[in-house]
C-alpha cells in the first residue's frame, strides 16, 4: 500500500510490528512440546521446557539446533521433519490470545501500518493468518526463511524500507529477548510482552519501552503511546 493513500498521521509510530508465536498466537506451550518430541524422536536428549521455549522466535533449525546441542548436523532436516510432523497435528489446537483481534482493528482504524516479523517459515505465517480469518489485517510481514533470522535485523529493516518509515517511527512488539535485541539492532522501540515464551526479568538489559503483562494492558499502552 502506498503511502500515499493512507491518511496523514500523528502517532509517535508509523509502524508497528508484531513477532507471531507467543505475542499474538497462543502457541507457546505446544510449540515447547513438538520441539522436545522432535528432540527425541531422533534420538537426543529431551530438552527440558525452558530450553525448549528459550530457542522460541529464531529461525527453525537455529532454534532446533540450539535446543538438541547432542544431535548430530547431519540429523537437522530429520529433526525439522519431526517438529513439523509434532507440530502440525496440533495445528488446529492454537489460537489468537483474547483481545488480539480488536486491538488489530484499532490500531489499523488509527492508520498505523501494521506488520509481523517472525521466525515461523512464509508457508507456516501465510496458513495461521489463512487459519484465524486475519486476511487484510496486516499490511506486511517477514519470516525467517525469506529474509535472516533474530536478533539479525534484516527483517525490519525491509519492512522499514518498504513503508518508508524510519527506525525513530518503528515499534516492535514481542514476548521474547531475540525480538526486543532484533529492535535494538534495528535502532526501534520496542515493546515486551510477559504471557508469551522468555521470562520478562531478562528483558530489562535490551531497554523495552513497556512490558505488557496481557493482550488488554498492550492494548491500552498502544493507545495511550503509539
Amino acid at each position: 500500500m502506498q503511502s500515499s493513500k493512507l491518511p496523514k498521521r500523528s502517532r509517535q509510530f508509523d509502524l508497528i510490528a508484531f513477532d507471531w508465536d507467543g505475542t499474538l498466537f497462543d502457541s507457546t506451550a505446544i510449540i515447547t512440546r513438538c520441539i522436545q518430541d522432535a528432540v527425541v524422536d531422533v534420538g537426543g536428549s529431551r530438552p527440558t521446557a525452558q530450553n525448549a521455549s528459550y530457542v522460541i522466535g529464531l529461525g527453525l533449525m537455529q532454534a532446533l539446533a540450539h535446543a538438541a546441542p547432542d544431535v548430530p548436523r547431519e540429523k537437522y532436516p530429520e529433526l525439522g521433519m519431526r517438529y513439523r510432523h509434532h507440530y502440525l497435528q496440533h495445528h488446529n489446537d492454537i489460537s489468537l490470545f483474547d483481545g488480539v483481534l480488536p486491538m488489530l482493528a484499532g490500531l489499523r482504524d488509527r492508520a498505523h501500518w501494521l506488520a509481523v516479523a517472525t521466525g515461523k517459515n512464509r508457508r507456516g505465517l501465510d496458513d495461521a493468518l489463512h487459519s484465524v480469518e486475519l486476511h487484510g489485517m496486516f499490511h506486511g510481514s517477514r519470516t525467517a526463511d525469506e529474509t535472516s533470522g533474530k536478533p539479525d535485523p534484516r527483517m525490519l529493516h525491509e519492512l522499514m524500507q518498504e513503508f518508508g518509515v524510519s527506525p525513530e517511527r518503528t515499534l516492535m512488539v514481542g514476548d521474547t529477548t531475540h525480538d526486543l535485541q532484533m529492535a535494538l539492532n534495528a535502532g526501534c522501540a520496542s515493546v515486551g510482552v510477559s504471557y508469551g515464551a522468555h521470562e520478562p526479568a531478562s528483558f530489562e538489559a535490551l531497554r523495552p519501552r513497556f512490558v505488557a503483562h496481557s493482550v488488554e494492558e498492550l492494548h491500552t499502552w498502544l493507545l495511550n503511546h503509539a
